[in-house]
């Protein structure tokens, strides 16, 4: 897929271009969506990262730039999840017999359907076996380490520098060697320490997220948060912002039924 020449003359639309790739990526239906929706996130990546470097060379004010970047963000955020995707898609296939293994003969394929006499291969659908593995790290990474696209992304808009693929792949690969790695022993210290179960780490990385909201969320806190709402209504990015909020508030309601239906 390559760039049209929309995603050059009118980055003024990122947020549009953002939106659709992220409607792509909702309704994909089979792995061939999937690689539609991550090579489309991709090319908005791509847009935005130049109109970033345009606005920087003619010295545009700086909430151009950082529009940009957020765009560039969003456009990661989409393709990380993309690659989560379709790393799914790919063990699930090979799983039923559909991808061959390395070391089978066959080599690397990726059949039409059971019975067909022209398998279809990684590469003819576009894939290097690179990628699958980088598919494979975003998924791992995520598991191991929840939410781990996400921050490292606000952290590098919060600091000012552009979120870029070599940032994310480097915080990827390192977490998703984390997860690799065998848990530690107990504490020698506290003999009759047991590691949660992963139901137990959920719960509290729950009770966690509300504790630490909760805390925060002071009268002032909250005034001030809906004047920066009412100022931000006029930012390209708002209407997402909106969405992310409606989710989240969506999540705890649903939390919240749990108690009412004990």
């Amino acid at each position: 897929m390559t760039m049209p020449a929309s995603f050059l003359n009118h980055t003024p639309h990122l947020p549009g271009l953002v939106d659709r790739a992220a409607t792509m990526l909702a309704s994909a239906k089979n792995a061939a969506e999937v690689l539609e929706a991550r090579e489309y996130a991709g090319l908005v990546y791509d847009a935005a990262k130049r109109a970033a470097r345009l606005s920087l060379a003619k010295a545009a004010h700086d909430d151009l730039v950082a529009a940009a970047h957020r765009a560039q963000a969003h456009a990661l955020e989409i393709e990380a999840a993309a690659k989560r995707r379709l790393a799914d898609e790919y063990d699930a296939a090979q799983a039923r017999g559909e991808v061959a293994s390395a070391t089978s003969s066959r080599g690397n394929q990726w059949t039409v359907a059971a019975g067909n006499e022209a398998p279809v291969t990684a590469a003819d659908l576009g894939l290097r076996r690179d990628q699958i593995h980088e598919a494979r790290q975003f998924r791992d990474a995520e598991a191991a380490d929840p939410g781990i696209v996400r921050r490292t992304l606000d952290d590098r808009l919060e600091r000012g520098e552009e979120p870029t693929r070599a940032a994310l792949r480097k915080m990827v690969v390192d977490a998703a060697m984390r997860g690799l790695r065998p848990q530690r022993s107990a504490s020698r210290r506290n003999p009759l320490y047991v590691p949660p179960t992963p139901e137990q780490a959920a719960w509290q990385h729950v009770t966690g997220t509300f504790r630490a909201f909760a805390e925060w969320a002071t009268d002032e806190n909250l005034a001030l948060a809906r004047q920066g709402m009412f100022a931000a209504q006029a930012e390209p990015f708002h209407d997402l912002n909106v969405q992310a909020i409606a989710r989240g508030s969506a999540a705890f309601t649903k939390i919240t039924e749990w108690f009412d239906a004990r």
